[in-house]
């Protein structure tokens, strides 16, 4: 019996899961960056915003700390990467998630963002990774 730690994070169609951490905090992006792999998740960090076809297409969830960044910049991530794929999970860390106003509302064509609130821990974030996972959405 292998355990979560022993291979990569997989979804109910075997598919692995791969994360795109983005946060301007170096010290965010590494301790999460070595606590998902400490949990068998890949992941990929960045502390730039870039538009989805920056974001890996292997990328099945990016996790956001966007209070790190500006709210126009924000947005126009938000609307471009759920745009560019509607099936990526994306979670919002933030303590003022207001801000980002309608890029966090459903739209009808993409999974919409979850919103966690700063701060947040790993396991926090990893659950509600494998929570979308199990649910056989990425």
């Amino acid at each position: 019996c292998s355990s979560d730690l022993d291979s990569p994070m997989r979804t109910r169609s075997s598919a692995p899961v791969y994360v795109t951490l983005i946060a301007d905090n170096p010290e965010t992006v590494d301790a999460l960056h070595a606590y998902l792999g400490g949990a068998g998740v890949a992941s990929h960090s960045t502390r730039a915003l870039r538009d989805a076809s920056m974001v890996p297409p292997a990328t099945t969830a990016v996790v956001m700390f966007p209070d790190e960044f500006g709210v126009e910049d924000v947005v126009a991530s938000i609307v471009s990467l759920r745009s560019a794929r509607p099936r990526v999970l994306i979670l919002f860390v933030t303590g003022a998630p207001q801000r980002f106003g309608s890029a966090l509302g459903p739209d009808g064509r993409s999974v919409p963002p979850m919103v966690l609130p700063r701060p947040a821990f790993g396991w926090t974030i990893l659950d509600a990774i494998r929570a979308r996972a199990s649910a056989g959405s990425p």
